[in-house]
């Protein structure tokens, strides 16, 4: 699968993000993905308002996370966020490793489809902006 855009956070995971047994809650690396999304997006200039002044919404329509180990409090996770698909809808693959241990934590993707604001219809196509802001031409990859 070609990557077209990556980037990468680092997140301490605070107290508030365990749960009873001292590890991370696990709807907490949902929250550790849209992190990780927000900084790619903000990377092109095409976050959640930019995307939205551009006519279009882009709802989360499929999201899938695998665990593979805990996180647990102090932990330093390196959350690497990469656009995999973009023509028809975009899709992020995520991957969580521990800074320290370098054992993955997590991983998983989203896809989110364009929702043209004007009639609420989602797009088949997603618009050229997307590929604009990515820096590539609408199936550049297409042999």
């Amino acid at each position: 699968m070609h990557k077209y855009l990556e980037h990468q956070i680092e997140i301490e995971v605070p107290f508030f993000d365990l749960d009873p047994m001292q590890i991370v809650w696990h709807g907490n690396y949902v929250k550790y993905f849209e992190l990780a999304r927000c900084a790619l997006l903000e990377k092109i200039d095409y976050n959640y308002p930019e995307m939205r002044d551009s006519g279009y919404a882009w709802p989360v329509i499929e999201l899938k996370l695998k665990y593979a180990h805990p996180a647990k409090m102090r932990d330093i996770l390196v959350v690497t966020a990469t656009v995999v698909e973009y023509e028809f809808r975009l899709k992020i693959n995520y991957e969580i490793f521990n800074r320290t241990t370098n054992k993955r934590i997590t991983k998983g993707y989203s896809v989110q489809v364009a929702v043209d604001l004007s009639d609420n219809e989602m797009c088949f196509q997603s618009p050229p902006i997307l590929a604009q802001k990515l820096g590539v031409e609408a199936g550049a990859d297409k042999k």
